[in-house]
């Protein structure tokens, strides 16, 4: 069993510190009245919410995990250290983006199931945060004027155990990506699980979301290798996949948990890996021949190429040779479950323009190969997985997008695409390649439907330092400029989109009485077909709609 203790809790206080964060139960009577009289909120109306929230929390506390020194409000000094530790996307970290009434920061699942009845009780919205990285902020910031929030923290709530025997593991929400990959990594050379290249990733977030990686080609996604999972529902009832029942297992597999309930933990399937693998990472510009390239690499990556190999393509502009000149930079990024002499024989006979040497190509083990396509250097310590910030170069101001593409972009669609980023110049594409497993897979089997039929996914990615709203809405504009601009080149009738690339420009859900028709603005280019089966689960399990947000699961009309 590979537990990591040391990651559980947030760092020891001073017992100064640890005093002035607990209200004893045998003192709550006394203590309450005084300590509500202190918060400090931004808005008068809200702090009968905040007041009644408190008081049920403590209510509901066990006394052998008491909740108090979980809860951080307005007037606590570590309040905003908390609640910026895992801010991802710098848009929402100003002083104007709206904070949360308090922050539960769960120690235990008992936390969760109180901070569900009590939320529910007092009718005050729930955000659910693992890891903090979802793009648009939803799990830390509320879009909907005026309506009373508060933060459910999962980041203590971390342990993992991996069974090599069983060749599974149980990891909490609040864990990493790269936590979990430094833990199988202590267990076994040959094991591995298929998510993202991300090491700070929340794994609550990216499961429940889909989650992909470089080994989607051979495994699938990470939700297509869920096999239980430890829930609390509206009733703050602690579920696992049999007591649960299918259906709700079906829909926290890719539709969302945090429309249905919160998870607490994943039991997932590992996948068997070689002891090494390869990796390379080339780069050609424009005047490299990287058109020529790049529409070879678009007519092998998804069909031609053996499932054990992933090559990732970025393009970016950057300057030219010319001074004055801009040009793209294509990047070719690639994993390959196997040694380099095969890889480059494969290379060599399927995409010999890009010219791949022995030099261009690294030995290593899976969970350094993690690291490597993250950027950190060769040689590198694998337990470099287990920081919990992000390198500073992924601390930015940010905007994402993403589309699907079903049939090859030709030369001339591609070089007028290019010309458009070098217009623009602000937005990278990624196109991540399909095919393999994922085109096996039926649509139906979990919410994620974006499978056979697919050539690769795109990601738009706009990253700028500048503050202030002017420099976000001249950014967010360059974005949704070269997305219009990709329309006939993109899946249609829905235009496709993936859930954890999270884009409010594809439409806000107010939660009012339009909601289900807010819900399916978005909701049919996530998940085609399958929201309707979503919305129906959401109607049974959480009929009035209390775990909702800005891109929720609507429940069919007329029924709260």
């Amino acid at each position: 069993m590979v537990t990591l203790g040391y990651l559980k809790l947030r760092s020891r206080q001073t017992n100064k510190e640890a005093l002035a964060n607990m209200w004893p139960s045998f003192r709550f009577a006394i203590l309450l009245p005084l300590f509500l009289s202190t918060i400090s909120l931004s808005a008068s109306s809200e702090k009968p919410n905040a007041e009644a929230l408190l008081e049920c929390l403590m209510s509901h506390s066990q006394p052998s995990h008491p909740i108090s020194t979980a809860i951080y409000t307005p007037k606590n000094s570590s309040y905003l250290t908390v609640l910026e530790a895992y801010i991802r996307n710098l848009r929402f970290n100003t002083s104007s983006t709206p904070k949360p009434l308090l922050i539960v920061t769960a120690l235990h699942e008992s936390h969760v199931q109180a901070s569900v009845l009590c939320a529910r009780k007092k009718d005050v919205v729930m955000k659910i945060r693992s890891g903090g990285h979802d793009y648009e902020g939803l799990s830390y910031v509320s879009r909907i004027p005026h309506v009373p929030f508060f933060v459910l923290d999962m980041f203590n709530l971390r342990s993992i155990d991996v069974n090599i025997e069983e060749e599974t593991a149980w990891v909490h929400a609040g864990a990493t990506l790269g936590e979990l990959y430094y833990a199988i990594s202590q267990k076994s050379k040959t094991h591995g699980f298929p998510a993202g290249v991300c090491p700070t990733v929340g794994v609550g977030g990216h499961l429940t979301g889909g989650g992909y990686g470089n080994m989607m080609r051979k495994y699938g996604l990470s939700a297509d290798n869920i096999i239980d999972a430890q829930f609390v529902d509206v009733d703050g009832r602690l579920l696992y996949r049999q007591t649960m029942g299918e259906d709700l297992f079906w829909a926290i597999r890719g539709g969302g948990g945090a429309s249905f309930g919160v998870i607490l933990a994943y039991k997932v399937r590992l996948i068997r890996v070689p002891e090494t693998v390869t990796v390379f990472k080339i780069s050609r510009t424009i005047e490299q021949n990287a058109l020529d390239i790049v529409l070879q690499w678009q007519d092998v990556a998804t069909n031609k190429l053996p499932h054990e190999l992933f090559i990732r393509l970025s393009m970016n502009v950057v300057n030219g040779t010319v001074t004055g000149n801009k040009t793209i930079n294509a990047t070719f990024r690639a994993l390959f479950l196997g040694d380099s002499q095969r890889l480059l024989s494969i290379m060599n006979e399927s995409l010999p323009l890009l010219g791949v040497q022995q030099s261009d190509c690294h030995e290593m083990s899976w969970a350094e190969s993690v690291l490597f396509w993250t950027d950190f250097p060769l040689g590198t310590p694998v337990d470099a997985l287990l920081s919990r910030t992000p390198q500073s170069m992924y601390i930015t101001h940010l905007k994402r997008k993403s589309d699907y593409v079903k049939t090859p972009i030709s030369r001339d669609g591609l070089q007028s695409i290019w010309n458009k980023m070098i217009e623009l110049e602000a937005t990278a594409l990624t196109f991540n390649p399909y095919g393999g497993r994922m085109a096996e897979i039926p649509e139906p089997e979990i919410p994620f439907p974006h499978r056979a039929g697919n050539l690769y996914k795109i990601q738009y990615a706009t990253n700028w330092n500048q503050e202030g709203n002017k420099a976000v809405e001249h950014y967010l504009d360059l974005t949704r400029k070269l997305y219009a601009f990709m329309t006939p080149f993109v899946s249609k009738n829905p235009r496709e989109a993936f859930l954890n690339y999270r884009d409010l420009d594809l439409g806000i859900n107010y939660q009012d009485k339009k909601s289900y028709y807010e819900g399916m603005k978005y909701g049919i280019k996530y998940f085609k077909n399958n929201f309707y089966r979503l919305v129906k689960i959401k109607t049974k399990v959480d009929p009035h709609n209390f775990f909702r947000n800005e891109q929720s699961i609507p429940t069919i009309p007329n029924t709260h």
